[in-house]
């Protein structure tokens, strides 16, 4: 099963490391990885994705709560949600053919094309997991993409709930 876990933490050195090796200790594979800090430059939050058996990862949780660094976590399945990813790729743009379709497949998946070049274009566009691959899938069979990179999902509670302090 599909899990999103968000952790707020001390904004300290090594915490990440240590909540890292905690899914490492367990051979717990995470598939995305995001952090930043929050409003409060003193702390930080971690967004986690992860596909595993409940009770290693119901184990992973509890030792998690109990780093000092570690203010609060929540896993993010568990209820209603919002999640998105963030997607910045490079395709040829080589003639004027080639250009038009990569517009007209951005537009569709309501991405923006952010930096042109001569015979390059790159795009960004944000979604969920799925939506990503499926623009992906769409500019393959119309272009080469030369390079790609995804941020892994952020996500928050939908609703009055909130991690925070």
């Amino acid at each position: 099963m599909r899990h999103i876990l968000a952790i707020l933490l001390e904004n300290e050195p090594g915490a990440l490391s240590r909540i890292v090796g905690l899914f490492s200790q367990r051979a717990f594979n995470i598939e995305s990885l995001t952090v930043a800090p929050t409003n409060d430059n003193s702390l930080s939050r971690i967004t986690i994705a992860t596909v595993g058996d409940d009770k290693v990862l119901e184990q992973i949780v509890k030792q998690v709560n109990k780093l000092v660094d570690v203010i609060k976590i929540s896993e993010l399945t568990d209820r209603k949600h919002v999640e998105r990813e963030l997607l910045l790729v490079k395709v040829a743009a080589i003639n004027n053919k080639s250009r038009a379709e990569v517009k007209r497949i951005a537009d569709i998946f309501r991405g923006s094309i952010i930096d042109i070049g001569k015979q390059v274009y790159t795009i960004e566009l944000t979604g969920s997991g799925d939506k990503l691959n499926a623009f992906i899938d769409a500019l393959n069979n119309e272009t080469e993409i030369i390079e790609s990179a995804r941020s892994g999902c952020v996500g928050m509670a939908r609703g009055e709930k909130a991690l925070k302090v």
